[in-house]
Order: C-alpha cells, then sequence, then structure tokens
C-alpha cells in the first residue's frame, strides 16, 4: 500500500505518510486504493474491538504484521472505561447512538491518539528515523487534550499544542494547559481555531523552518486529522458500531444504514466515507454543523464560500470555517485529479472560495445530505432528549441529534440511524447546564448543579483538574506561531 498526494508528487509508504503528516506541497495524503472487506466475513469480531481494529488498519500499514498490530491495539484501548470502547445506546426504534469519548479524555478524539503513537514509533523503526519528531497541533478543542495525553513522554517525540484563547470550553483549556510531560507544550493563539490551523500549515510548508529544525535535529509531524495516522483508526468505529447492530440482530448482515456526524473539520465524516469505500453498507451520511454552516452551505450548492462571519458556540469543537479534510473527499469526486484538486486549494487560499463542477455535486448529494443548528435548538434537543430518554447530550451530539430528527422528519428515512456522541457532556457542563436552568460561568459549580439536576455522574478526570496548576500559560498572536514553535528547542 502507497500514498498518494492529493496536490501531486511520488507516492510514499504508510509510514513515511504518517511521520511527514502533511505533504512537502501542501497536499494530505491518500491510499492509493481501498482495501475491500465483507462484513460477514468481520461478524466474528464483533465483541472484540482491538482485534477488529487490527484486521482493518492492517491492509493500510502492510509492513507491520497483523498480529503485531493487534498487540498495539491491545495496548491502545486499555485505557478506556469499557471493553466496548464505543458502546452503543438505543435512543428510539431507529435510532442508535454511538459513545466515542469513554477514554482517557472523555472526547473521541481518543480513539485515534491513542493508537497514533505507537503507528508512528512503528513507523519510526521502519524508517530508521533518528531525528526528534516534533508534533504540531492545532486544536478547536479535544483534539489537543487527547494529542497530549497520547504522546506524553513518548520517547523520540515533542508534541507543542496551539489551540484558540476563548475558543474552547474552560475544562477543555483546563486539560491542556495542566498537562504534565517532559516533552509536551500548550500555547493559546489570538484568534479562531481556523486562524491556528492556517499558522500551523504554513509552518509545514515554509522550507526555512524545516531546515532549521533539520539542523537542531527535529522533524516535523502532526496529529490533526490531516494526518492519515489519525484518520484510520477511525475508520474502524463505523465497522464496530454496524457489526454490533448485525450481531445483536437490530439489523440484517449486508443491509445499509445511516451515519449522522457532528463536524468541522471533516475527518470523523470523512473516515465513515472511507468506510464505505472499503464494502461498509451505508446508505447516507448526514452531516451536522453549527451556525459555522459553510459544509451545510457547500453540500446544498457546491459553492464552498469562508468569507463569512465566524461565531463562536457551545458546541466550540465544530466552529471551523476551513474544513481541512474536505480537501480528501474533493480528490475522490473529480477522479483523483491532483491539477483540479490543487486549484480548488489554491482558490480557497486566495479567494476563500471555490465550487466544485455539477457532476461532482451530483456525487456528493448521492453520498450526503446537510443540515445546521443554531444555539437554541442545541439546548432544546439536549432537555428534549433528557426528558424525554433519560439521556444526556453534549452540545456536538445534541447538534447532530438536532439535524438528524430533521432530515427523518422531512424526508420520511427510517434507515437505522447511528448518531456520533463525541464528547462527555460534562465536558461542557456550563453549555449543558443552561439547557435547564441559568447558571454562573463556574465550570465546576455548574457540573455539580448538573449531576443534581440530572443524576448523571461526574467523570473524575474532570474533578481531578480542579486546582490542579497551570503549567501552560502562553498566549501568542498568529504572527508569532513560527518563532514561538522555535522557542522551546
Amino acid at each position: 500500500m502507497k500514498y498518494l498526494s492529493t496536490r501531486g508528487g511520488e507516492p510514499v509508504s504508510a509510514a513515511t505518510a504518517i511521520l511527514r503528516g502533511i505533504c512537502p506541497r501542501g497536499g494530505l495524503y491518500v491510499p492509493e486504493t481501498f482495501p475491500q472487506l465483507n462484513v460477514q466475513d468481520l461478524l466474528p469480531l464483533a465483541g472484540d474491538y482491538p482485534a477488529l481494529a487490527a484486521h482493518i488498519m492492517s491492509p493500510y500499514f502492510p509492513e507491520v504484521s497483523e498480529t503485531r498490530l493487534r498487540e498495539l491495539t491491545g495496548l491502545a484501548y486499555a485505557s478506556f472505561d469499557t471493553p466496548d470502547v464505543v458502546p452503543l445506546v438505543s435512543l428510539g426504534a431507529n435510532e442508535t447512538v454511538m459513545e466515542l469519548w469513554h477514554g482517557p479524555t472523555m472526547a473521541f478524539k481518543d480513539v485515534a491518539l491513542q493508537m497514533l503513537p505507537y503507528l508512528m514509533r512503528e513507523s519510526m523503526r521502519l524508517n530508521n528515523e533518528e531525528k526528534q519528531i516534533y508534533i504540531l497541533v492545532a486544536t478547536s478543542g479535544d483534539t489537543g487534550k487527547a494529542a497530549l495525553e497520547g504522546f506524553a513522554d513518548v520517547k523520540g517525540t515533542r508534541i507543542l499544542v496551539y489551540y484558540p484563547a476563548g475558543g474552547v470550553s474552560e475544562a477543555q483549556r483546563l486539560q491542556m494547559v495542566t498537562q504534565e510531560g517532559g516533552n509536551v507544550d500548550v500555547c493559546g493563539v489570538v484568534g479562531n481555531f481556523d486562524d491556528a490551523q492556517t499558522g500551523v500549515k504554513r509552518i509545514f510548508t515554509n522550507p526555512e523552518i524545516a531546515d532549521e529544525l533539520e539542523r537542531r535535529g527535529y522533524r516535523l509531524s502532526s496529529a490533526n486529522s490531516i494526518n492519515f495516522g489519525r484518520l484510520l483508526p477511525q475508520i474502524v468505529y463505523y465497522f464496530a458500531s454496524y457489526l454490533r447492530l448485525a450481531a445483536e440482530g437490530k439489523i440484517n448482515c449486508g443491509e445499509e444504514i445511516n451515519f449522522c456526524v457532528p463536524t468541522g473539520n471533516f475527518g470523523n465524516i470523512l473516515a465513515g466515507y472511507y468506510a464505505k469505500r472499503m464494502g461498509l453498507p451505508v446508505a447516507k451520511f448526514i452531516c451536522a454543523s453549527n451556525r459555522n454552516n459553510v459544509l451545510t452551505d457547500f453540500m446544498q450548492t457546491g459553492g464552498y464560500n469562508a468569507n463569512r462571519p465566524f461565531y463562536k458556540s457551545m458546541s466550540c469543537s465544530i466552529d471551523i470555517l476551513i474544513s481541512s479534510n474536505l480537501e480528501r473527499l474533493l480528490f475522490e469526486l473529480n477522479g483523483r485529479d491532483t491539477a483540479a484538486t490543487e486549484a480548488m486549494m489554491r482558490g480557497l487560499k486566495e479567494n476563500g472560495s471555490y465550487a466544485i463542477t455539477d457532476d461532482m455535486l451530483a456525487q456528493l448529494r448521492g453520498l450526503y445530505a446537510a443540515d445546521w443548528c443554531d444555539e437554541t435548538d442545541t439546548h432544546n434537543t439536549i432537555r428534549d432528549t433528557f426528558m424525554g430518554h433519560r439521556y444526556l447530550l453534549d452540545p456536538h451530539t445534541a447538534v447532530a441529534q438536532t439535524v438528524y430528527a430533521r432530515y427523518a422528519a422531512g424526508t420520511g428515512d427510517a434507515t437505522r440511524t447511528v448518531v456520533l456522541s463525541t464528547a462527555n457532556p460534562y465536558k461542557f457542563s456550563t453549555g449543558v447546564l443552561r439547557a435547564f436552568e441559568d447558571g454562573g460561568e463556574d465550570d465546576f459549580a455548574n457540573a455539580a448543579r448538573l449531576h443534581e439536576v440530572t443524576n448523571v455522574p461526574v467523570p473524575p478526570q474532570l474533578l481531578a483538574l480542579r486546582g490542579k496548576p497551570e503549567r501552560h500559560t502562553d498566549v501568542v498572536q498568529i504572527n508569532e506561531l513560527e518563532r514561538r514553535t522555535l522557542a522551546p528547542l
């Protein structure tokens, strides 16, 4: 298996794609082919998530045996609080919620970022990499802590996370700035996630910085979903949910289902598309956005336009206007035409917009439905879902739940649908509590009150943050990212 760049260039091995993270010309790595799997053959693995993960990832990383990958998946998912890793909860006759937040940082990013350090170490071994891997991360909230947790004190690596100052929940901020580890660094950025992500991408494609890092003994890589090694473990949970539904008799093996995904950077929902390309029976992906609804407009019109107001919302991890992973989907929709893909990305960089062809739009509409909701909708859904089902949603999952309910009502589609739940609601205690009553700004007090209102347990990881020393207090302007990246080395 080789990996191609969406913007052209020589194919590379899995190890090289994972270590680089992003292509030298700024493109993203994609697999040369999509391995084909039969869900009927996978049914015996329905109850063994680590074994299923090793089996699905193995064709993408053939230099590592499936036996070795099984050892690594066992280590990666040992930190989750349930052997199911991604448990399912029924919310009605046709809806299932897949909880992706049972890892150490209470967010779906753990599923990938507990695995990525092992994939990266195998890649370093295969490539005889002697330099330290310097991992740069731009986060909209959850990726940062999950990456820090995964790479803390991992030999041969150093990690620096940039987050939008004032653009994440207090729990998310505290999870990052209190992070311990001799190789970790965290810095706030004055601006939003798009600003931070653009700044980090600029560093990756700056040859002067690459040369300077080389001189100092470092090689850049990424733990964002621009790194295929981040996406790869996410493909697994789409298969896992399907197989579990089939094993429980809720669907027939081979029957198509839908997935509803809250997404901003398009990585989570893209992993589902890759699963479909591998043979997973999927009828429709439902793309759910908040007021930053650039993806909704794109999927409905074929025009991508990031020149619009940016809104801060309580579903802050999808407060994104520049969806990096959409480039990978465009590459597939336009027949893997690298020149066309590069032209669209140039239009995005220079003008903040691009448009796809009518044929591409027709393909897109065949795959996806899309909608968005505002803060009032999100609060109402959190409250109504709890009152109706005694099930507490975080704001991002509430966005998905709102969009799914509208889709089902508007289309009459009764297909079994899996809604991806991306975070524990207590990571956003202040916003979630306001679905029931007005609260103050103290996340810990609001968590305590939310527990009184719902009787849903407060996770110990959150309680442990109270009073923990803040070790990373830097905040910089966007134009200071290059300097700040080199400063600690």
